[in-house]
């Protein structure tokens, strides 16, 4: 059997930990050669499939590294038109795959679906971003890793928040769902919270950072990029035409420190985090996340169960159909445990006061 692995969509700290378990999974069974296909779908849109074997020491040495050695693309779209997908089926057919891992997040998982849909050909999925806002999985592997470097900044922002008497607003990535803006702000002890799942109110947040005037002289704000005023559109740093993703957030940090400066003596101050949450070396828990991620697809191949991405549901690996994931996505519910306790121990999530 021949299996191909790619990584699409942005790049994400455990990549190369799950290309490893893959590979040396299938080895290990010695029923299988791996080809590792460049630069993600484009790899495979090629004029001519852009390839490699993936041999046991091309993955070793690789747990620890950050990025991925495939190379990856979050603009390469094989479903724009019917001639991109008769080449990616051209291409899928000259190297001879039975099946391709497909290692990526939402996006990546959505067009997995629909080449598979279009051309017939085997796929499994592995779930992989930082945002964590994949459908049926409650962590994919990154987010970890992402946690802690959002968690460190605020750390390091609040020292300097402090000195100077600041109200200081870190923006995190994360799209239209929360997660990284919630429990970074949470490990990080931000003193305000704004996630994409509750519109702010600016003279509620305002109101937060005159109290600690009075008291701590300084307020730690992480808000996530998709966060918005209640009325307002979301903040749209630029489009991207052609691309499966084409919108990309960003800058809403920016807007907030406008909106609140006028309220407050203290200055404003804000820090756009941007891809430093991307990068570095993964976390020892998602190390461990993405070879059991990857170690799975492998199962799966082996078993004949295309169709399917790896998850984690209840603290368990299992899988779940790619169909039930594509074009969707998981938010922050607004019943969450998490924001239930940032309430009662007096974190600000910019929700107007009732009444």
């Amino acid at each position: 059997m021949k299996v191909g692995i790619l990584t699409g969509g942005g790049d994400c700290p455990g990549l190369n930990a799950v290309i490893r378990a893959v590979t040396k999974s299938l080895i290990g069974y010695g029923q299988c050669e791996v080809l590792g296909i460049a630069d993600g779908f484009e790899g495979l849109m090629a004029p001519q499939p852009q390839a490699r074997p993936l041999r046991w020491d091309d993955v070793s040495g690789i747990l620890h590294r950050g990025g991925t050695i495939l190379g990856t693309s979050n603009s390469a779209n094989p479903l724009k038109d019917a001639a991109t997908l008769a080449q990616v089926q051209a291409n899928v057919q000259a190297l001879g795959l039975q099946v391709v891992v497909a290692i990526g997040g939402d996006g990546t998982m959505s067009l997995a679906h629909g080449v598979a849909q279009a051309t017939g050909m085997h796929c499994v999925g592995v779930p992989k971003t930082i945002d964590n806002d994949i459908a049926h999985c409650e962590r994919s592997f990154g987010f970890d890793t992402a946690v802690a470097t959002v968690t460190e900044a605020l750390h390091r922002v609040e020292s300097t928040a402090n000195s100077h008497h600041r109200v200081m607003i870190v923006e995190t990535m994360g799209r239209h769902a929360g997660w990284l803006a919630l429990e970074a702000g949470l490990a990080g002890g931000a003193d305000v919270i704004l996630l994409p799942e509750l519109d702010y109110d600016v003279p509620t947040i305002a109101a937060t950072c005159r109290r600690r005037e009075e008291r701590q002289r300084y307020t730690i704000i992480c808000i996530g990029e998709g966060a918005k005023q209640s009325g307002d559109r979301q903040t749209v740093q630029a489009h991207v035409p052609g691309s499966p993703d084409p919108v990309r957030l960003g800058g809403v940090g920016h807007v907030l420190r406008e909106q609140l400066q006028p309220y407050l003596n203290s200055e404003v101050r804000t820090t756009v985090l941007g891809h430093v949450q991307r990068g570095g070396d993964p976390t020892p828990y998602d190390r461990v996340l993405a070879t059991r991620y990857g170690h799975k697809a492998a199962q799966l191949v082996l078993a004949g169960q295309f169709g399917q991405m790896v998850t984690l549901q209840n603290g368990q690996i299992g899988s779940v159909p790619i169909a039930q994931v594509a074009n969707t996505q998981r938010k922050v519910p607004l019943d969450h445990e998490l924001l239930v306790m940032a309430r009662d121990i007096g974190m600000c999530l910019g929700e107007r006061a009732a009444g």
